[in-house]
């Protein structure tokens, strides 16, 4: 058997990714009226001409009360489709594959642009009422939001599903569930934030239940080659008896797996800002291969990853199956054609830019 590497091909269902690197989700709050455009093309576009296996986009909204601002991209109506088939089809053209990630901000949306600070906006002041497992805000980040009514979350389900029909009519090749960072599923799953007493909270049974629920209806609408992906914050980095810990995240990735999903990507976080002491190279790949390991689920790790051999050694060692980037890719969108030279590996590159590598 090959030693696996950095540019190992990897198989998720019926897709087939030429390397093991993937763009992370980044918000752009560029959007309008949910609709992505220019910038979204050559934001995405130049990421997947610089070598990338995976693109997942930024959170697409599933709903307006689900947004973070108002400039988030979204799948939540038929006329957000066409702009994705057109960015999905350059990036299929560049030999690069992407999915959609889909989410709901929860009480953490309902913000100012990020030139003015991602501030709270009151509905008074152009924002909206945000919705959320409990109507508590224990972290400065977080809104009060009203608690969902049963009626509520079965709506936000079937938004979801409805989105996922979107992503695969926009021309994606996976969809990714974002489940982490705070944002709505998050808010049910951890204690800290879900107060509830009915069927949605209390038990650890119950509070995964909001996305146990979803992703088994997301996984039966869609193509059964069609992968289907789960963002989690493996622990609430919080001292609290009450957090979220990475040993919650294992049993739920197994019961996630049993449903039919197919990759965990491992954050963490989202309720509170982390010391930056806690922030070092790799810092949240042991979460990935934690759960690689225990839940025998397919994982990407994410977490301060810049360089081409860091990223190739959790790849070697079988600490995760794909190595996620953020900030390098804003730094460097040709980060995988550097890193091939970097470490010897043979790749496509495009011809218009084959004079340069």
């Amino acid at each position: 058997m090959a030693t696996l590497n950095l540019f190992s091909p990897l198989q998720i269902r019926g897709m087939t990714l030429k390397n093991r690197i993937a763009v992370s989700p980044m918000q752009q709050f560029s959007a309008v009226n949910g609709k992505v455009g220019h910038w979204h093309m050559v934001h995405l576009g130049s990421r997947a001409v610089g070598g990338a296996g995976l693109i997942i986009t930024e959170s697409l909204s599933v709903n307006k009360e689900g947004r973070s601002t108002h400039y988030d991209a979204g799948l939540w109506n038929d006329g957000q489709i066409a702009g994705w088939r057109t960015i999905n089809k350059f990036i299929h053209e560049q030999g690069a594959k992407t999915a959609a990630q889909i989410a709901h901000f929860g009480s953490k949306g309902s913000r100012s642009h990020p030139n003015d600070g991602l501030q709270y906006l009151t509905p008074e002041n152009g924002g909206w009422l945000t919705k959320s497992s409990s109507a508590v805000a224990p972290f400065n980040n977080m809104s009060l939001p009203k608690e969902l009514s049963l009626r509520g979350i079965q709506k936000i389900r079937k938004d979801f599903s409805t989105a996922a029909l979107r992503a695969v009519a926009a021309g994606f090749d996976a969809i990714e569930l974002h489940a982490g960072h705070g944002y709505l599923f998050h808010q049910f799953y951890s204690n800290i934030i879900n107060q509830r007493t009915d069927k949605y909270g209390g038990s650890f049974e119950n509070r995964i239940r909001l996305l146990v629920e979803t992703a088994e209806e997301i996984r039966r609408i869609i193509p059964q080659t069609m992968p289907l992906l789960v963002r989690l914050s493996a622990v609430d980095y919080l001292e609290d008896e009450r957090a979220w810990k990475i040993e919650d995240s294992v049993i739920l990735a197994g019961i996630l797996k049993q449903i039919g999903v197919d990759l965990i990507t491992a954050s963490a976080g989202g309720f509170v800002f982390l010391d930056k002491a806690r922030v070092y190279p790799s810092y949240q790949v042991p979460f990935a291969e934690k759960i690689k390991a225990e839940a025998s689920i397919l994982t990407g790790a994410v977490g301060a990853i810049t360089e081409a051999a860091q990223a190739d050694e959790i790849i070697a060692s079988g600490k995760a199956d794909l190595a996620i980037m953020a900030r390098e890719f804003l730094r460097d969108p040709y980060f995988p054609l550097h890193a091939a030279n970097i470490l010897g590996a043979k790749v496509d590159v495009p011809f218009q830019y084959k004079r340069a590598f």
